[in-house]
């Protein structure tokens, strides 16, 4: 049987440097503390925290002094910072280059769109961690959406601004502002003052046209991923939609042997968040599997 992995697959750059200034860190201290998960993926988190890397959520910030801190890609909210300040916290920067420009960006335009009594809307997911840097810079005051039903929200007759969550779903960013224009012509708005920003990563959306052409070059699909990551759950959609052999799984553990009972090409891929360790890890249980069923 062929096993291949995706050579596109694997950390993006933002999750990639911000795992090699944890692992900088570490090599220096022996405990380095990461503001929520450093990235969606439960092995990686494992792999460092055997390093020395403690995850904590937002209460515990709050309880900790004079220690050191570590902002993932997602980015954090200015409230974060000033808290940093008061506790003597030294922050470790991680934030992900293309993320820390759409919080300017959404600072920016809320700044511009109070003052026209407008909104700033936000594509994704609530209380994920990029979002909640973003809205931090609207004074929390942004409209979060994820579905049609969302929109309700939003007073269609004054200005909006829309901005996605940089590892959305590209379709559905579009989808979402065509449903938008609709509402507003129905409630007699002027589309003049509706203005769409696609923030989207294009290190994320443009894996999705190259992930439907892998998929359909293998019989079988496995798309390696956290279960908590938006853009695995993202992309895993345009693997299944292109192949419906295709299977989610978190770890080789996961792996059923009938799903590759007869077929010839397996394909392996994953999200942004996946490390290319973990993707091998499951190539070698394949081909160990069916090497055992050959012999």
């Amino acid at each position: 049987m062929n096993v291949t992995i995706d050579k596109n697959s694997g950390y993006c750059f933002g999750v990639e440097f911000a795992i090699q200034m944890a692992e900088d860190e570490l090599a220096q201290d022996d405990t380095l503390y990461c503001l929520g998960d450093i990235v969606h993926n439960r092995m990686e988190v494992e792999r460092l925290h055997a390093l020395g890397l403690r995850i904590i959520d937002r209460d515990q910030l709050e309880e900790l002094h004079d220690a050191k801190v570590l902002i993932r890609a997602h980015g954090e909210p200015p409230e974060t910072y000033a808290l940093a300040l008061r506790n003597n916290i030294e922050l470790i920067d991680a934030s992900c280059p293309v993320v820390l420009k759409l919080q300017n960006r959404v600072k920016h335009a809320f700044d511009a769109t109070t003052r026209q009594n407008g909104q700033v809307v936000i594509y994704g997911q609530p209380g994920h961690a990029e979002v909640i840097g973003l809205t931090g810079q609207t004074r929390n005051q942004a409209l979060i959406v994820m579905t049609e039903a969302d929109l309700d929200q939003i007073d269609f007759a004054r200005p909006v601004t829309l901005f996605s969550q940089t590892t959305k779903s590209t379709a559905g960013f579009y989808h979402m502002k065509q449903v938008i224009e609709e509402r507003i012509a129905t409630a007699g708005g002027s589309l003049e003052s509706f203005d769409a920003n696609d923030s989207i990563c294009r290190q994320v959306s443009n894996r999705e046209p190259a992930l439907a052409k892998f998929a359909v070059q293998h019989d079988v699909i496995i798309f390696v991923s956290g279960r908590k990551s938006s853009n695995g759950k993202a992309l895993f959609s345009v693997v299944n939609k292109t192949n419906p052999r295709s299977y989610f799984v978190e770890n080789e553990q996961e792996l059923q042997d009938e799903w590759f009972q007869g077929m010839e090409s397996v394909g392996i891929c994953g999200a942004t968040s996946t490390p290319m360790w973990l993707m091998q890890r499951v190539k070698d249980r394949i081909e160990e599997v069916t090497e055992m069923k050959l012999a």
